[in-house]
């Protein structure tokens, strides 16, 4: 910097000299360097203590270059100019050689203020040792020093060295009182707080609110109002570290009422009442005191952001995240954790990755934390190349991280690869916890590793200091009863130290359901009936052991007994997410989604490839005694062939279809999907309830060891996947035009809604049909115009064929009650039969039978 020329006096009492030197340090104490710099370059006259103010603005905004620039120009230093170098340089602790250097070096006799500069430096960057061997050389020490280290000591949780430094001060402030005080209710020693809280020759506000804050954090919340009535005067802090003493001992109605009760809201205030509406659900309060306030900081977002989370509202944290980087606020950890939660919940990968680039650009990417959050994330969303890159790219790894990558191979199915990840982190020499081990049992349990889970398990038991718990027990059973090993299974959860939860009974009823134990299945389901009254799943999954074996009386006598007791079942639904937007589909109800039409367009000729392919639906998969042309009805609405349909309509070729599913993925679908991923040459990645599905060439990543029961098997498909994805794509639909009053159509008014032909309406009846493709069937006189249902990503939907006239005029109407002549001829190389075909179920009609059995977790 260039500097005009000027008079300079190494000191002037001049009130415009004065003035310039306090405007140049309260611009620089409020951020605008540049403001301080004009004020400084406009001054006529400078003197030592103008160049000071400039030089200690630019330590305090981080420019310490321009800093030391503007030092080493000075015309003239005194000792003010040294101790700005030395309290600049003590910020940052790669430069605290540099400020012990510069008190060195100072011309003349260093004062208390130099010392305590570096002092305090030290202190800030946690070397105490540093610190107490200046302290002791100081020639001289103030209240200011003995305070600086008092603080130290405390912060490091040296509570006893800081009493002993305590009683040494020959002159104790208000100020060293409270710190002393304030330590002691940090150790949790709230007696000898309260002992010298009365020994105090005298008190302020900052006093007394350390008192209460303190009573508060140990538990004591009463007498912390008690205090909090008596204290001669409150100010905002006071109130806000009583409200937040109730928030943090659960007491949300009393912290309401004094909220209600405060004479001013400020921020912090609000933001902890926000907080406490969070954590006992009461979101609607929280965004009622979120919308009312007229001043908002970071702290205010997240806490919203963790209201929204805490309680399952996700989409509305997603929301309201994006608000906040629209509004300019920085995000703060709080907020990138929760929101990150929100995204790997929702396998939002879009989200996800705005997120990921929110986080580079706050520069959080360097928080172990953070990233940890940021794997699971990934791994959650399905994208473990991401995940890896982001895990072998960070130093250092915490517990959590390593655990995070175990448990994210484990749910991909990548057993090798997760206990791979096991070793290397004992190899690294990081002791695994509880939650590593129980990453490495799921691997085992996931791929069908027995011996390998026998081997971890018991060297927990043998040569780790962390003892078996429930959740690993859990593990377990899960893994002998996949296995085949129920009775295994079931023996060592009578002889397990650890009292068995519903958890584990869980597992072996699981495990009962894929092997069709019946009898081990009801001694489970008696279990959990004790522990979980209301919940239904164990009742329908016995329901569903009962059908699998033919015990169909059983079954229904279960399914009564489940109406009859009104118990909690979760239905089944799936997800997928396009263009920044969730789309969701429940089983059974493809009606509910806008582009249904095309949606049933997509199934209805998945289902003719997936048959020529020798695919054959597995009614096993079906809790009702019905015939099994209505149960293979039942399976093709299922939530998760709905989303899959969805993402071949939408996502474009050579991206994967992520698709996600709130409970386990049934054992017909998990064989559908496999044949749709070869016949479409498309890779599929599916969540359920429990793990990660990649379909790809035929194949899934858990090698059908996780799903049991399929007749399916994907080497049947016929022709090249391009071939068959292009058929699916461009196959011509044939419109027939009907009598409207034979027609039964679902009461949505779509002109493109596909339904299958009825005589009389009723939901049994119907004429067997041979047809060579998929038949829309419109009113007779409603040309219905297909070009809208044109998918712009993979090609029309529905061909525009002209050698096919949508109206067929050589086709008889219904007129004479006779159906219309369609060939018999047969269609690569013989006729397939469609019987009893039917409607798709109606939004106002209960869900169909196949739905049944997705409630089961």
């Amino acid at each position: 910097m260039r500097l005009p020329p000027v008079r300079f006096l190494p000191s002037s009492a001049a009130p415009a000299v004065v003035a310039a030197n306090a405007r140049i340090a309260r611009l620089a104490r409020a951020g605008n360097m540049e403001g301080a710099r004009a004020a400084f370059e406009g001054m006529p006259l400078r003197t030592t203590a103008s160049y000071n103010a400039l030089v200690a603005g630019y330590f305090r905004n981080r420019l310490p270059d321009a800093a030391l620039g503007l030092f080493r120009r000075m015309p003239s230093r005194d000792l003010a100019s040294y101790n700005a170098l030395i309290s600049g340089l003590s910020l940052r602790r790669d430069t605290l050689p540099d400020a012990a250097a510069a008190l060195a070096s100072i011309p003349f006799p260093p004062s208390v203020v130099s010392f305590t500069s570096l002092l305090r430096g030290y202190v800030r960057h946690g070397l105490l040792a540093d610190a107490i061997r200046l302290f002791r050389q100081m020639p001289e020490r103030n209240h200011v020093s003995y305070t600086v280290l008092l603080g130290g000591l405390l912060d490091a949780g040296r509570v006893n060295e800081a009493r002993r430094l305590f009683d040494e001060m020959p002159e104790r402030d208000v100020v060293a009182w409270t710190a002393m005080l304030s330590g002691y209710c940090q150790a949790g020693r709230i007696a000898e707080a309260r002992v010298l809280f009365d020994e105090m020759p005298k008190r302020n506000v900052v006093s007394w609110t350390a008192m209460i804050s303190g009573y508060a954090q140990n538990g004591e919340v009463n007498l912390a109002r008690k205090l909090f009535e008596v204290m001669p005067e409150r100010n905002e802090v006071s109130w806000t570290a009583m409200l937040v003493g109730y928030i943090q001992a659960g007491h949300v109605e009393d912290a309401e009422e004094l909220f209600n009760a405060m004479p001013e809201r400020p921020v912090a205030a609000c933001n902890a009442m926000m907080v406490g509406f969070g954590q006992r659900g009461m979101v609607d309060a929280a965004k009622a005191v979120f919308d009312k306030m007229r001043e908002r900081d970071d702290g205010t977002w997240s806490a919203m952001i963790k209201a929204y989370e805490q309680n399952e509202f996700l989409m509305e944290a997603l929301s309201t995240f994006r608000k906040m980087l629209w509004r300019g606020v920085r995000p703060n950890y709080p907020s990138v954790i929760s929101i990150l939660s929100v995204c790997a919940a929702l396998a939002v990968l879009d989200y996800g990755r705005e997120v990921h680039a929110a986080m580079l650009r706050c520069s959080f990417d360097m928080d172990v934390f953070a990233v940890s959050a940021l794997i699971t994330m990934y791994i959650k969303c399905g994208n473990l190349d991401k995940a890896k890159r982001t895990f072998h790219t960070f130093e250092p790894k915490d517990v959590v991280m390593w655990n995070s990558m175990i448990t994210g191979y484990a749910q991909h199915g990548l057993g090798e690869e997760a206990l791979g990840i096991f070793h290397d982190m004992t190899l690294a020499g990081m002791a695994p916890d509880g939650i590593t081990y129980i990453g490495a049992l799921t691997a085992c349990s996931y791929t069908g590793k027995v011996k390998e889970g026998r081997e971890i398990f018991n060297s927990m038991t043998m040569s780790s200091a962390i003892r078996p718990g429930a959740e690993h027990y859990s593990c377990m059973v899960d893994l002998l009863g996949r296995a085949g090993l129920v009775e295994e299974a079931l023996d060592l959860i009578r002889n397990m130290p650890v009292e068995p939860d519903a958890v584990i009974w869980g597992a072996l009823m699981g495990a009962c359901r894929m092997h069709r134990n019946a009898e081990i299945a009801e001694v489970a389901a008696k279990k959990l009936l004790e522990l979980e009254p209301e919940n239904a799943g164990p009742y329908v999954l016995l329901s569903h052991i009962y059908t699998s074996i033919g015990r169909w009386e059983d079954a229904s006598k279960m399914r009564k007994f489940i109406s009859s007791r009104n118990l909690n079942k979760s239905p089944g639904c799936s997800w997928i997410e396009y263009d920044k937007r969730v789309h969701l589909f429940t089983s059974g109800d493809v009606l509910a989604h806008p582009e249904h039409a095309v949606i049933l367009k997509i199934l209805e000729k998945l289902d003719v490839l997936l048959m020529e392919s020798g695919y054959s639906a597995d009614g096993s998969f079906v809790l009702h005694d019905i015939d099994e042309e209505q149960k293979a009805h039942s399976l093709r609405y299922h939530s998760e062939r709905q989303a899959v349909a969805y993402g071949l309509l939408k996502i474009p070729e050579g991206m994967p279809i992520r698709v996600m599913k709130n409970l386990r993925v049934c054992g017909d679908c998990h064989s559908a999907i496999k044949l749709i991923a070869k016949i479409t040459a498309r890779e599929i990645i599916l969540r359920d309830a429990n793990r990660f599905h990649h379909f790809k060439d035929g194949f899934c990543s858990c090698r059908d060891y996780w799903i049991q029961g399929s007749t399916v098997s994907s080497s049947s498909t016929e022709e090249p996947g391009r071939q068959m994805l292009d058929k699916l794509i461009d196959a011509p639909l044939i419109t027939l035009p009907v009598r409207h009053d034979l027609l039964q159509f679902p009461g949505i008014g779509s002109e493109h809604l596909p339904v299958f032909l009825h005589h009389d309406g009723t939901d049994s009846s119907g004429d067997t049909v041979s047809v060579e493709r998929p038949i829309l069937i419109v009113p007779r006189h409603h040309h219905t115009d297909l070009s809208s249902l044109e998918n712009p990503s993979i090609g029309a939907l529905v061909a525009e064929d002209r050698k096919h006239d949508q109206r067929v005029p050589e086709l008889q109407s219904f007129d004479d009650g006779a159906p219309p002549a369609v060939s018999q001829e047969p269609a690569h190389g013989g006729v397939r039969q469609y019987s009893h075909l039917r409607s798709p179920p109606r939004r106002d009609q209960p869900a169909l039978a196949g739905a049944a059995h997705e409630s089961v977790r």
